[in-house]
């Protein structure tokens, strides 16, 4: 029988949702033994520089996929939100398991809000789109960059280097860590998610139709559909990766409804568009379009050249 190996980050977070992964297939009824295998990142080597210096989400995947086209291991688990819109040659999301929570959490350890945080509170987060739209709800407030695993930076917090942070709720419920610290669990309506935001990618070999076999057993077609949409839409603003833009799409039935938004770092300058339909192609089209007739790639043109600036 083959043993599969399953690469995967270091990270306490990144060994929960793998193993996590690996009880699903158990229950699905895979016998097969699987190994994990653990792979330095370079986006987990420089926690010191902010992720639009690095390059963003495609930092914690470099190192994986280049196992995974040399056979090294046979699929990788990822968080959905840290894959670019474009896989490498070869390379196939071939499941999304049942998506966790979609939101964002703001995390204050004398309980306050975001609407009830004092002028000039400092806020710790590692996301642009995070920073815009926390500035578009409260300008007086200050956001500070800040890296490392969730329970770092929640120590961060707690020993004063930031007064809040904002944190994904599906990783604080994957470690059931800090849930006592989450004063507000931030309503998509009014705070987008990543891209693919709670939901985790499980990627392998095109070629490799097995594994694909055995991942499918696993797969949430909800999920699935909500994130392809979620991706079809970003495909449509290639320079944007660093840009804050947000999406969430969710599925009734045979329905999609989808939420895109573009903003500049700030959050002054804000578009956003939704759309609902049975075709995930038409209903990402119809929002990207949308965003882009009122002025989205001039936006995320001007924020590169802002986060390039500020990078030398």
């Amino acid at each position: 029988m083959r043993e599969f190996v399953v690469g995967t980050r270091k990270s306490k977070l990144a060994l929960i949702q793998t193993n996590g992964v690996i009880k699903q297939l158990r229950e699905a009824g895979v016998e097969h033994p699987i190994r994990i295998k653990e792979i330095d990142t370079m986006g987990d080597q420089r926690l010191n520089v902010s992720l639009p210096q690095l390059g963003g989400g495609g930092v914690f995947l470099e190192e994986i996929e280049r196992e995974l086209i040399d056979q090294e291991i046979d699929f990788a688990v990822h968080s959905l939100k840290d894959i670019p819109a474009e896989l490498p040659t070869g390379l196939t999301i071939a499941s999304i398991p049942e998506r966790e929570d979609h939101r964002d959490a703001l995390l204050h350890k004398d309980g306050l809000g975001l609407v009830e945080l004092p002028a000039g509170a400092v806020v710790g987060t590692s996301s642009v789109r995070r920073v815009a739209q926390l500035k578009k709800q409260r300008p007086d407030i200050e956001t500070k960059w800040i890296r490392g695993p969730i329970d770092s930076r929640i120590d961060q917090m707690l020993e004063g280097n930031y007064d809040a942070i904002v944190l994904a709720m599906a990783g604080l419920n994957r470690l059931a860590i800090g849930q006592d610290l989450i004063t507000e669990q931030l309503d998509a309506e009014t705070f987008l998610p990543a891209m693919g935001q709670g939901a985790l990618a499980i990627e392998c070999r095109k070629s490799d139709l097995e594994v694909i076999g055995m991942l499918g057993k696993i797969n949430d077609d909800n999920a699935m559909k909500a994130a392809l949409s979620e991706r079809k839409f970003s495909n449509h603003f290639e320079e944007g990766e660093q840009a804050p833009i947000g999406a969430y799409a969710y599925v009734e039935g045979d329905v999609v409804h989808l939420h895109g938004m573009v903003m500049n770092t700030t959050g002054a300058t804000a578009i956003e568009h939704k759309a609902s339909g049975t075709e995930i192609d038409a209903v990402a089209r119809e929002v990207a379009e949308t965003l882009i007739e009122n002025g989205a790639l001039e936006i995320i043109a001007a924020v590169n050249e802002e986060l390039e600036q500020n990078a030398q």
